[in-house]
């Protein structure tokens, strides 16, 4: 029998929704400091004060969507290429 993984937000009911704000904010923090923080270290950084269960949400979807990976030490990089999709994104032998 194959079970999915759930996500942070479906095993913590105290977790929130973020706003695309938060969301956006975050993601630009990692974009700008790319492999220089771990998980916690990058929270207590934030420009911007977030809840730790909102925080877990965001990671999770930018992990998921592939814009961030965690490295074996635990640091966060930001891979997302906006760039590299707009060359290949319209090249035949590609299916997006």
């Amino acid at each position: 029998m194959i079970t999915e993984e759930k996500t942070y937000a479906q095993t913590n009911t105290i977790a929130r929704s973020p706003t695309l704000q938060t969301v956006l904010m975050v993601e630009k923090f990692i974009e700008e400091n790319s492999g220089e923080y771990k998980k916690t270290e990058l929270f207590n950084n934030l420009p911007k004060k977030v809840m730790w269960q909102t925080f877990q949400v965001i990671m999770e979807y930018l992990e998921r969507s592939y814009r961030i990976i965690i490295e074996k030490d635990g640091k966060i990089t930001y891979i997302w290429n906006p760039e590299l999709y707009n060359k290949i994104k319209d090249r035949p032998d590609i299916k997006i």
